[in-house]
């Protein structure tokens, strides 16, 4: 169960990231996209991607939207005037714009303070999940659970985010048309409809609530947090975000915005891109998965259904893969005639059957945000104030925060 409701009377729970997990071995009926298990895995994962591909995610059609809110943001950023101002939420906002439009339907303006409080909301029970106090009801949630905490939070923040999406949902259920879809929560309605006898593939509103809350979630952290990482990384590398600019001035000029038919001729910027994947390190543990059968791996036997973590961050930071491993080198993704070349090593996204279900999306977002935001401005860090690295752990691996300026170009 999600750790968005806290378990009553269900034994003994453990608590992890995201998910409630228990001693007996996974069942089928854990809820959600990202965390299922089994055939209702394999049906949700299958109608999540082609819901999204229909509504254009992979494809030309959707770039029109990202672009047209890669211009709001670069309106909002202009506002600020040049003075020093957290880029977070204004990033946090544009990109879950976004998935919101994929599946909500609609967007939220950036002075909705409902929808920024949420947005705050998220960003502070994402890193509460990786702290201390949430470490402490791991370990010993028949006590934590009767101790006042930051984690007290966690709970109720992600009942916040749930009482948003449901209001959502009560909403749609009012309006949709069958055969008329607008989102994705549209068509999960029809699907709950169609799948009425097989009640294992998950289609009911229970699951609509944790699949969107999937998606939601999913679809604002990661790529907001690898831009918010891809800015402080250029005014930490002022040299490496000139040279971005000048591959930008030649290949797209400043009377159009940048497209995705661009990239090819970018070389230089996807490698910059790519390498902000790699060393922001969003995700370093990757999502928890299950062995699906007794295996054995490097002389350790992994009994079936053990919860397994594949840390991503040893292969990003692989010493025997990469060139200087611990410094930002948009070096690594370029081979020696300036071309750019994909290494085997470079998984930000996992890799195999579970694979990121938004890898797509968010290559598109990563490429129009990054090429727009360096377009229109330089940043840099405000007067005075040596720009940091530094990073926070919570579930994402992200920077502390920070402020900078923006001047037009």
């Amino acid at each position: 169960m999600r750790s968005c409701v806290e378990p009553q009377n269900k034994g003994d729970y453990q608590w992890s990231c995201n998910e409630w997990t228990t001693e007996e071995p996974l069942k089928e009926e854990v809820t959600g996209v990202v965390m299922s298990n089994g055939y209702p895995w394999k049906q949700q994962r299958r109608f999540a991607l082609s819901t999204l591909r229909n509504f254009g995610v992979g494809k030309k059609s959707l770039e029109p939207s990202i672009q047209i809110e890669a211009q709001c943001l670069n309106e909002a950023i202009q506002s600020e005037q040049g003075k020093p101002f957290s880029p977070q939420i204004l990033m946090n906002n544009a990109v879950s714009n976004v998935i919101c439009c994929l599946v909500f339907g609609d967007r939220f303006e950036y002075s909705d303070d409902q929808f920024q409080t949420l947005l705050k909301t998220m960003n502070e029970i994402i890193y509460l999940e990786g702290g201390f106090w949430a470490g402490m009801y791991n370990m010993m949630p028949w006590v934590m659970r009767r101790v006042p905490g930051p984690h007290r939070r966690i709970f109720t923040g992600w009942k916040e985010v749930i009482s948003f999406i449901n209001i959502r949902i009560q909403e749609h259920m009012k309006d949709n048309d069958p055969s008329s879809p607008r989102d994705f929560i549209d068509c999960f309605l029809n699907e709950i409809e169609k799948c009425e006898d097989d009640t294992r593939a998950g289609f009911n509103l229970e699951n609509l609530s944790f699949c969107t809350l999937d998606l939601f979630v999913a679809g604002t952290e990661t790529t907001s947090t690898t831009l918010h990482w891809g800015l402080l990384f250029m005014i930490n590398y002022p040299e490496i975000q000139a040279k971005v600019q000048a591959e930008i001035d030649a290949v797209v000029r400043s009377s159009r915005q940048p497209s995705m038919e661009d990239r090819n001729r970018m070389p230089y910027t996807d490698a910059v891109i790519h390498e902000t994947q790699r060393m922001g390190n969003i995700i370093p543990l990757n999502v928890s998965r299950m062995a699906t059968k007794d295996t054995e791996v490097g002389g350790y036997t992994i009994p079936k259904n053990t919860i397994v973590l594949g840390t991503l961050q040893s292969i990003l930071f692989d010493e025997s893969e990469w060139e200087t491993p611990h410094t930002f080198n948009p070096g690594h993704f370029l081979d020696q005639e300036g071309k750019f070349r994909k290494r085997d090593a470079f998984l930000p996204f996992s890799l195999g059957k579970r694979v990121c279900p938004g890898e797509q999306l968010a290559k598109m977002e990563l490429f129009l945000f990054f090429t727009s935001l360096l377009q229109r401005f330089t940043f840099f860090s405000p007067p005075g104030v040596e720009p940091s690295l530094d990073f926070q752990m919570g579930v994402t691996h992200s920077p502390k925060p920070y402020q900078l300026c923006a001047t037009p170009r």
